[in-house]
């Protein structure tokens, strides 16, 4: 049975990880009979978003803390990942991805990513193991991996140029559909990075699987 461990960023699209593309995702690797364990940082979130009304609230909150609410308390501190453990790793989207594991939200041309995920991501990388992102995530695979990759972010011209601008390939893909990069073993689905629904993120969370388990 193929493992996969999935990485979260928080709990809600404006503050951490987008929870109906991380559910999806779960969902997809349930549905196709493989296993994952859920990581997060332990950090505390750039701010807290009010989701009612997309203000900022005078509040912190713990980046592993928040995710635990949609892992179910199943969730580990990244800094234990190791990825001889599985198969593959996924970055669900949401702007936890672009505020938490990096600050691309405040910096799109300069932004840094958190130390202990570019760990992760370069670990995973050299071991020769397929790495899946969604939605905005991978913004965070392109600034990371040097090698000339394959991604997208969706069918949106100025989402593009900053794939480009970090010097990999963007492919505009519609909804419903993913990006495969064979070579370097990265599959990348816009998901709500296009006018999407839940509906649609639950056909291209499966295919994303579906494509990780066959560069496995």
């Amino acid at each position: 049975m193929k493992k996969f461990a999935v990485i979260f960023s928080g709990s809600g699209v404006y503050d951490g990880s987008e929870i109906h593309e991380a559910t999806m995702l779960l969902l997809a690797i349930n549905k196709l009979k493989c296993e994952c364990e859920i990581f997060a940082p332990n950090i505390f979130q750039h701010h807290v978003i009010n989701h009612l009304t997309g203000e900022v609230m005078p509040e912190q909150r713990n980046v592993l803390i928040e995710s635990a609410r949609i892992a179910r308390g199943k969730i580990k501190d990244i800094t234990t990942y190791n990825p001889k453990d599985f198969d593959a790793l996924i970055f669900p989207g949401g702007f936890g991805v672009a505020k938490n594991l990096s600050n691309y939200a405040f910096d799109n041309d300069n932004f840094i990513v958190n130390p202990f995920i570019e760990k992760v991501i370069l670990d995973t990388f050299n071991s020769k193991k397929p790495i899946g992102a969604i939605c905005i995530a991978p913004v965070i695979i392109a600034k990371i991996i040097k090698e000339k990759t394959s991604l997208t972010l969706g069918d949106n011209e100025k989402n593009a140029k900053t794939i480009e601008k970090l010097g990999h390939i963007n492919n505009f893909v519609s909804k419903g559909n993913i990006n495969i990069d064979i070579e370097n073993k990265i599959v990348t689905a816009p998901c709500y990075m296009n006018d999407s629904d839940i509906y649609t993120l639950s056909i291209e969370t499966e295919k994303l699987v579906k494509a990780i388990i066959d560069l496995i």
